[in-house]
């Protein structure tokens, strides 16, 4: 392996902490782009130890990124890539290996914006209202964790990390710990609420709830797992849609959809769901958009049918 390479790698474990995941991309993908450059001959070897990275020119690094969308990488991987090509130019010059980084003004492959699944809104009304849930503690709770996805449009790790003091009945708000450790305030109504002061007393009776702040209680452990409302979500939504994606990410982009549908402004979809920009939201308008599309083009007897 190239020095400057080896080098750097170290630097990601005992100085950035970076995680064996990680590493796992940077590395290979390091050695790739250097093999690439030296098969094109245009990097040569010092004291046969180290590739010479200060003659690599922005044509060089543009040249890899297009041979690696000719192999049909996907877009987001090449970027990942070039991150990793990015940081490691951003070490090379801290330690004056190089004058300047050849990526610095450069611009990854555009990823393909692909519109989010989403569940319908007579499927989502299928499911509360007509598929029947066990009276039991397992049944109760398995409706609410539903409920609450579809309700506030909060993140799986939102939920999981709800604790009972998150709920306020005065105000019907959750209070949220989202990304970055941000917190966020989420506004509930009157089916939540009622399914919400139905679940807490059945919640008081199983055995794991004595001192234990978690909402959602675990079964060997005192906080439900994200696996096992990951594997609720998939089991109850297979009976309402046969779509392939049965997430509970899928019931945040149902929240978000569904909202907008109805009338609600984008910036306050915005809020609810805690997105840093505007931007992230916007994707919910295609969406909206599409159904309108199609919409139109099944009704509308002059539409063009695609």
């Amino acid at each position: 392996m190239d020095i400057w390479i080896e080098r750097f790698i170290t630097y990601l474990r005992a100085e950035r902490h970076y995680s064996e995941q990680t590493v796992a991309v940077y590395e290979p993908t390091l050695c790739g782009f250097a093999a690439f450059v030296g098969n094109n001959g245009q990097l040569s070897v010092v004291n046969g130890q180290s590739i010479d990275w200060s003659i690599v020119s922005r044509d060089d690094v543009r040249e890899w990124i297009a041979s690696q969308m000719e192999q049909h990488k996907a877009a987001a991987t090449v970027n990942k890539q070039l991150s990793a090509l990015r940081s490691f130019y951003k070490y090379l010059l801290m330690c004056k290996a190089v004058e300047s980084d050849p990526t610095r003004t450069l611009k990854g492959p555009k990823k393909e914006k692909k519109l989010p699944y989403f569940v319908r809104e007579k499927e989502m009304d299928n499911l509360f209202d007509n598929i029947t849930f066990s009276d039991d503690y397992a049944g109760c709770r398995d409706r609410l964790i539903l409920l609450i996805f579809y309700s506030t449009g909060i993140r799986l790790s939102e939920l999981v990390g709800l604790d009972v003091s998150s709920v306020n009945f005065h105000s019907s708000t959750i209070k949220v710990l989202g990304k970055r450790n941000k917190e966020r305030i989420v506004p509930f109504g009157a089916e939540l609420k009622e399914a919400l002061e139905a679940y807490l007393p059945m919640r008081e009776q199983q055995p794991q709830a004595v001192d234990n702040p978690a909402l959602f209680l675990g079964v060997k452990v005192p906080r439900i797992t994200k696996g096992a409302v990951s594997e609720i979500v998939k089991r109850c939504l297979s009976q309402v849609t046969t779509q392939r994606k049965r997430s509970p990410h899928v019931l945040r982009h149902t929240f978000a959809t569904a909202m907008l549908n109805n009338g609600a402004e984008i910036e306050v979809v915005k809020q609810l769901l805690g997105h840093e920009s505007i931007a992230t939201t916007e994707i919910y308008t295609h969406t909206t958009f599409e159904e309108l599309k199609k919409a139109y083009q099944q009704a509308h007897p002059r539409a063009e049918k695609e």
